[in-house]
């Protein structure tokens, strides 16, 4: 299959592209590289694929230098004209669209960037599979679209009528636009719901990763809601299946679908969501213990009340995913802790950060 991945100098598109290209597919990476976050981290990822970046040009595309079948090309998804030629000249078969302003307290201080990127930018996504006649979309979503349910484990069967942050609201525009484009176009549609995704090569502005920033130099690390806080924490390569697992299964109409009784799982549509979560919260003290036998260091540690937009908890009700995509988290906290970790001494002691 020929598959444009979007966001793939971040986190998770990172690890895509090249796990979709070493199985043998064609590839097209796709980001704007903006500065929300290190943009080093960013171009250190792209040159782990093989993209240097002496030759990153706007608009312009680039070989990969060790996988044959990656290219990656410098462009933003607001940028509607350059994205339906790209669209044109490829004929994609299936876009993964993991491109996104991310963070949730960012989107209260700077909403604007939110609706640009995760709505116009979705839009000509959207638009540009329609006119493309792309055979699958698949796209992230968030468990943060759970907003303020208090019942968990969070269930796709829940209703997600009341999202908490700006950063919510749009991933749930997501899903709605998507569910949309599917029912009026008949695009195959996909929508994951990443629950707090960690490992190497990670965002810094996730909590984890700031943690360990933290106790790498010696500095308190704020502990918010006083550590009475539950993540689902799911680790990269865990995600990486499940999301290749719903690339490979292309939604089809529900035919028992109800328009009298219309159920959040179910649609009338090809489009189907799924959560991709551990199904196991871990204590946000006892994630911090966990972090700190593996950087062999101890956190000094501040505690803070509950932040603007944060949930309590967060679990991911992973029986719908298992059913129809076979898939199911292999790595344990404390495995995946080590990676990380791992990775993190070995980036930041090469002063590779910048």
């Amino acid at each position: 299959m020929k598959i444009l991945v979007t966001g793939a100098a971040g986190f998770i598109g990172f690890y895509l592209a090249e796990k979709l290209a070493s199985l043998g597919h064609s590839v097209v990476g796709l980001d704007s590289i903006n500065d929300y976050y290190d943009v080093n981290l960013k171009y250190a990822r792209l040159s782990h694929s093989g993209i240097k970046q002496e030759q990153i040009q706007y608009g312009k595309r680039i070989e990969s230098k060790s996988l044959s079948n990656y290219s990656f090309i410098k462009l933003d998804l607001t940028d509607s004209e350059e994205v339906s030629a790209l669209f044109a000249g490829e004929q994609f078969d299936c876009v993964c669209n993991l491109a996104a302003q991310a963070g949730v307290r960012y989107s209260i201080e700077n909403p604007r960037s939110y609706i640009d990127s995760n709505i116009a930018g979705f839009l000509n996504i959207l638009e540009a599979c329609k006119t493309n006649a792309v055979k699958h979309l698949v796209f992230a979503s968030s468990s943060s679209v759970y907003g303020m349910n208090e019942k968990v484990p969070f269930s796709v069967a829940d209703a997600v009528d009341h999202p908490i942050s700006l950063y919510a609201a749009t991933k749930r525009s997501n899903e709605l636009m998507a569910y949309t484009y599917s029912h009026l176009f008949n695009i195959p549609a996909t929508g994951l719901r990443f629950f707090t995704v960690y490992g190497p090569w990670g965002r810094p502005d996730m909590a984890y990763f700031k943690f360990a920033k933290s106790i790498f130099e010696n500095k308190p690390i704020e502990i918010y809601n006083n550590g009475n806080m539950l993540r689902d924490f799911t680790y990269i390569d865990d995600i990486i299946d499940g999301t290749i697992a719903a690339i490979d299964r292309i939604p089809q109409k529900n035919p028992v679908f109800d328009s009298l009784n219309p159920k959040p799982s179910q649609s009338s549509a090809p489009f189907a969501v799924y959560n991709l979560g551990n199904s196991k919260p871990v204590k946000l003290l006892d994630f911090i213990e966990t972090l700190e036998k593996a950087m062999g260091r101890t956190a000094k540690k501040s505690f803070l009340g509950m932040q603007p937009g944060d949930v309590p908890a967060t679990m991911a009700d992973i029986d719908k995913t298992h059913t129809d995509l076979g898939w199911e988290p292999k790595t344990t906290i404390d495995n995946g802790i080590k990676q990380f970790a791992k990775w993190f001494l070995e980036y930041y002691k090469k002063g590779e950060a910048g």
